[in-house]
């Protein structure tokens, strides 16, 4: 064999890091915007604007693709996940070039709106197709890589800005819109050429288009036989779906549980406040005794180096760690830090001056890295493979919105808070952490390396912590969300094994 043919990726390697340029821009937009809207640049052209003003500049973007990633599903049930991220792509492309050319506040607004409903669309998607196209061996690490990709967007963007506000035209915040012009069409050009998901054509009776699918993307023939090209009786009715039913399908009792949690987990991991040290790095860093504009930079630009050493290893190492292990050991990582930082500034101990800045700045690096190799990766992963093929898109994309929408929360009231409590802001975002945390510990079974065909056995089992049966509650009649039943059954090394009772 040609060493040239030994080396080469397989195409479902290829085709995972070219829709994943979508979590790029994703990034790339997290990392520019804060540090624009900062910039005496940007504010020549659009004047002044209050705390309150930025939160929405920012945020908007979260809130426009709320709705549309939300409903992005059934389409891409319909006419597959490639058209849909085209059309997403090829909207955050005209978004980017408006807020490119913006002469006022209103017109950059409107650019950020139409970027937003775009990129809502196409991120509620690449982790479903990225998904149904790796082997079962391999999700995790090709399932991260839009989330990698997305951090590596943060630390480019945050150096694009650090390098062009030295600029004294307009060009020094545009340069980063016409970046992201250029990538997003880049994206849209790119799908044409992608091979379809095989498992969305089996869903639609096309099996040797499917076939040829798997051959493309170069999946072994082995498991695309077991799990890919077995027809099951639900993906029969799916081809009768419309675009509500797909919507309501995911409800039904059979898969309402695993929709909850992929809502929980996309919804409550922006609410640890990550987007706001992301955002409004520069900002924070100042706060704590940075105060010079390009000092703010370059600490933000150092956050997001740290954030990108500590991804890779965690993109590779995505299938070797267990979803709930990430999930605890961020979680605790993350609450600890939110309240240290709490307490220091409500015990009044950061100044301009004196170690208590450095405990703040320091913790803000370590909470930057902690979400991006844990929660970063395992809440976008685990939302896109629990669900069967015939709700997958529809149940992530909803997740998906949920998740702009706690984003856009938090990036719109950071501003506030920090303006009239810098502790209570740290107190908030810790609290929410510590909640989430216990709630997965809880609910949250164990997929990794299972294959998506047999994912939903996962969830009829105890639930398992290091070997042992965590207690198992026995449903009795009737039960209500949030409530637990009666009579607890005895289980392994005389554990008592209970298990929360999932909501019908």
């Amino acid at each position: 064999m040609p060493l040239s043919q030994r080396f080469k990726p397989a195409g479902y390697t290829l085709a995972s890091l070219a829709v994943s340029m979508g979590g790029f821009l994703n990034g790339y937009d997290t990392g520019s915007i804060g540090a624009v809207v900062t910039m005496p640049q940007f504010r020549a052209v659009v004047g002044e604007i209050s705390p309150s003003m930025v939160g929405i500049t920012v945020s908007v973007v979260m809130f426009a693709g709320a709705i549309p990633s939300s409903l992005a599903g059934p389409p891409a049930d319909k006419y597959g996940r490639m058209p849909v991220v085209i059309v997403g792509a090829i909207l955050f492309a005209i978004g980017a070039l408006l807020q490119a050319a913006a002469l006022s506040l209103a017109q950059f607004i409107a650019g950020r709106v139409l970027a937003g409903a775009g990129e809502g669309i196409f991120l509620g998607v690449l982790n479903v197709y990225i998904c149904e196209i790796a082997p079962s061996s391999r999700r995790g690490t090709l399932a991260s890589l839009p989330q990698l990709f997305s951090v590596m967007g943060i630390c480019i963007g945050y150096f694009i800005c650090y390098g062009t506000v030295r600029l004294e035209s307009s060009y020094a915040w545009r340069t980063s819109f016409i970046i992201m012009a250029a990538i997003s069409t880049g994206l849209a050009v790119a799908c044409f050429f992608l091979p379809p998901s095989p498992r969305i054509l089996i869903l639609h009776g096309r099996r040797a288009d499917a076939i040829h699918a798997i051959e493309r993307l170069g999946i072994q023939q082995a498991e695309a036989e077991k799990d890919i090209l077995a027809v099951r009786d639900e993906d029969l009715t799916f081809q009768h779906a419309d675009f509500w039913s797909s919507l309501t399908t995911i409800f039904h009792r059979r898969y309402r549980s695993r929709t909850i949690l992929a809502l929980f987990v996309l919804g409550m991991v922006q609410l640890s406040g990550i987007d706001g040290i992301l955002y409004y790095a520069p900002t924070l860093f100042a706060r704590a005794g940075l105060p010079e504009q390009t000092a703010g930079f370059l600490a933000s630009g150092l956050s997001s180096i740290l954030i990108c050493l500590v991804s890779i290893p965690a993109a590779m190492l995505a299938d070797k760690w267990g979803r709930r292990t990430s999930i605890i050991i961020g979680g605790i990582l993350l609450s600890g830090l939110m309240f240290l930082m709490g307490i220091m500034y409500a015990a009044r101990a950061v100044h301009i001056s004196g170690p208590g800045r450095w405990v703040v700045i320091v913790s803000i690096f370590l909470f930057a890295m902690s979400y991006s190799a844990t929660w970063a990766f395992v809440g976008k992963i685990y939302a896109s493979e629990i669900q069967p093929s015939h709700t997958r898109a529809a149940s992530n994309s909803l997740a998906q919105g949920l998740g702009y929408f706690t984003n856009g929360l938090v990036a719109l009231i950071t501003p506030v808070l920090l303006a009239k409590s810098a502790f209570g802001a740290y107190f908030l975002f810790g609290g929410l952490t510590l909640g989430t945390l216990i709630a997965l510990a809880v609910y949250m079974p164990e997929t990794r390396g299972a294959p998506l065909e047999t994912i939903e056995e996962v969830f009829t089992k105890p639930l398992r912590v290091h070997g042992v049966e965590k207690l198992r509650f026995r449903r009795s009649g009737k039960v209500r969300a949030g409530l637990w039943t009666e009579g607890v059954e005895l289980a392994q090394r005389d554990v008592m094994p209970l298990r929360p009772v999932v909501p019908v």
